[in-house]
C-alpha cells in the first residue's frame, strides 16, 4: 500500500538521514562532521568485547578500563568516570567503578589507575561491594554477554569539589545542575 502522506513521509525522509548521518559521523542537515564529546576506550571498540585483563576474580587481572575523553563541552574543568553493568543483579545494575574529581585536561585515566590504593590525584567512590576502587566485570557463568557502560560525565565543578565516598547514586545527585554533558562507550563480556 502507497503512503501519499506528505508528513509521514517528511518523518521517513528526516529519520533515513539521521540513518545516514550516524553511518557517515555527519551532523543531519549540516553537511559537517560531529564534534560533540567523545569517548573512547583503547581496551575494545564501541560494542566490541572487552578483554579478559578487566575481568575481576572470575579468571580475570581486575585491571581497571582505560578510558579517553576529548571534545569536552565550554566550561568544563572535571569528569566523572563511571562503569555500569546494566544487565546485573537482575537487570537492576551493577557498579563496577566510581571515579570523579578528576580534572578534564588529563584526557584518560589509563588502565590500572583504579586499583585499590592508587593515588591518581582523583576520587573514588564505592563499587558494587564497597570498596573505592574498580571492581573488574565478571557476569554470571550461562548468561549472554553483559554490556558494560563506560561513562564520563563533564562538569563545571574544579578538581577536587565533591567529597570523597560517593557512591554512584549520591554522586548523580551531587552533580545535578553541574554536568554539562555526557558520553559513553560500550563492552561486552561473558564468560
Amino acid at each position: 500500500m502507497r503512503n501519499n502522506n506528505p508528513l509521514a513521509l517528511s518523518i521517513a525522509a528526516f529519520a533515513f538521514t539521521g540513518l545516514l548521518a550516524g553511518c557517515t559521523g555527519m551532523s543531519p542537515g549540516t553537511g559537517k562532521a560531529f564534534t560533540g564529546m567523545r569517548v573512547t576506550s583503547s581496551a575494545f571498540g564501541d560494542n566490541g568485547v572487552i578483554p579478559a585483563d578487566h575481568a575481576g576474580d572470575c579468571g580475570g587481572k581486575n585491571v581497571s578500563l582505560p578510558v579517553a575523553w576529548s571534545n569536552l563541552p565550554a566550561r568544563t574543568k572535571s569528569v566523572a568516570v563511571l562503569v555500569l553493568d546494566p544487565d546485573g543483579a537482575a537487570g537492576l545494575g551493577v557498579s563496577h567503578w566510581v571515579a570523579y574529581n578528576i580534572a578534564a585536561e588529563r584526557g584518560e585515566l589509563k588502565a590500572g589507575e583504579g586499583q585499590a590504593g592508587s593515588n591518581f590525584n582523583f576520587t573514588m567512590g564505592p563499587n558494587v561491594a564497597g570498596a573505592p576502587a574498580y571492581r573488574g566485570v565478571c557476569p554470571p557463568v550461562g548468561d549472554r554477554p553483559h554490556h558494560y557502560v563506560v561513562t564520563v560525565i563533564a562538569t563545571d565543578l574544579a578538581p577536587g569539589s565533591l567529597p570523597a565516598g560517593l557512591a554512584r547514586d549520591a554522586l548523580l545527585a551531587a552533580l545535578k545542575g553541574h554536568a554539562l554533558g555526557g558520553q559513553s562507550v560500550v563492552g561486552l563480556y561473558s564468560r
